[in-house]
């Protein structure tokens, strides 16, 4: 049976820092080594580095200066999760009254959270601060990153086709702030510093019946799932974890990797032929080839570049805020299309279906 994925609510973090001042900041407090009152001599290349990345601004939990500033790994996670709980609630409960539903109407939850460590897990802290039956199905995901909130999508389907008729709740956050560390001057180092932005999206899900079909609003019906973890690419990118907090890093088979996950998504759709797309945004390169890859053209990738230009890359929320913009300049009614996200691993899920 299908499932109908409704609109999504991001929840944005407070403080904006654009581009501009990211590079201010990285000229000011990264210094030749021999003469601090000279710039580094890198600096020319961090800062092609960080334009190349297409975003121009993205919005942290933290001011700028306090983002930044070092702490310990502890600090940090706590911040961290404390920040991305937060927001995770007020997307939450938004996305409930969205879809017209109470606390107690929703039958499973499924979490996805990476930027910080915690037990018990962000769906059991979620249950109680917005009232969900305590026997509500719960499927906490960690450590998926950037493919989070497609790989929600993916198991709320799994649920909806187990249950149907179930009303599954998808909130991820993520808090990528936290990656910022000054003592890093790696080339991989200022590009994930300039890429990420802090921010939860929340989604209902709900399992197609005769009687959930009843006066169902515009969005995306989910029809078949995709998983993906491609075979020997744990050399793409990874995180890790020391004594200042958590890290990404990656090497330059990172900058295909997406690339190389289009013959499995090609097999996947098979003779199916989507009219728009929903792709994470990862980055330009990875936008315009998955678009181009599955036969549409450049266009198709708009939402994905403007999200990534105004909102940085908000890891697992991002294709949740690439398929809010769709819903607001949807496909034709009827239209088949793919949302696709990668993540660590290297992996990747989507979900073809049809807009109605």
């Amino acid at each position: 049976m299908p499932a109908h994925i409704g609109r999504p609510v991001i929840r944005l973090a407070a403080h904006r820092v654009t581009t501009d001042a990211l590079l201010d900041h990285i000229a000011a407090t990264c210094r030749d080594a021999d003469d601090p009152t000279k710039p580094h001599p890198r600096l020319g290349l961090w800062k092609r580095l960080i334009r190349n990345t297409g975003v121009e601004q993205r919005y942290w939990t933290r001011p700028l200066q306090e983002a930044t500033a070092p702490s310990s790994v502890g600090h940090r996670a706590g911040v961290a999760f404390g920040d991305a709980l937060d927001l995770a609630e007020s997307a939450a409960r938004d996305a409930l009254d969205v879809a017209g539903l109470d606390p107690g109407d929703v039958d499973a939850i499924v979490t996805s959270h990476t930027t910080s460590w915690t037990v018990p897990g962000m769906d059991v802290h979620l249950i109680e601060r917005l009232g969900l039956r305590p026997t509500v199905t719960r499927i906490g995901l960690s450590t998926l990153a950037c493919v989070g909130g497609a790989q929600s999508l993916v198991h709320a389907l799994w649920h909806t086709l187990a249950r149907p008729g179930a009303r599954v709740l998808v909130v991820v956050a993520e808090t990528l702030s936290t990656i910022y560390h000054e003592s890093e001057t790696t080339p991989q180092s200022m590009m994930y510093r300039a890429l990420f932005g802090d921010s939860a999206g929340a989604a209902v899900v709900t399992g197609l019946t005769d009687e959930t079909s009843a006066d169902l609003p515009t969005g995306f019906v989910a029809l078949d799932p995709l998983e993906l973890v491609m075979p020997n690419s744990r050399d793409r990118y990874w995180g890790t974890i020391d004594d200042e907090g958590l890290h990404f890093d990656s090497t330059r088979k990172a900058a295909a990797a997406a690339t190389d996950a289009v013959p499995y998504i090609t097999d996947w759709l098979g003779k199916r032929r989507p009219e728009w797309a929903i792709v994470h945004p990862g980055g330009p390169r990875i936008i315009d080839d998955v678009v181009t890859s599955i036969g549409l053209a450049e266009k198709a990738g708009r939402y994905s570049h403007a999200s990534l230009a105004e909102n940085g890359n908000l890891g697992g929320t991002a294709v949740l805020d690439v398929l809010a913009r769709t819903h607001d300049d949807p496909p034709a009614p009827g239209s088949p299309g793919a949302l696709i996200a990668f993540g660590p691993g290297f992996t990747a899920a989507g979900v073809y279906g049809a807009w109605i």
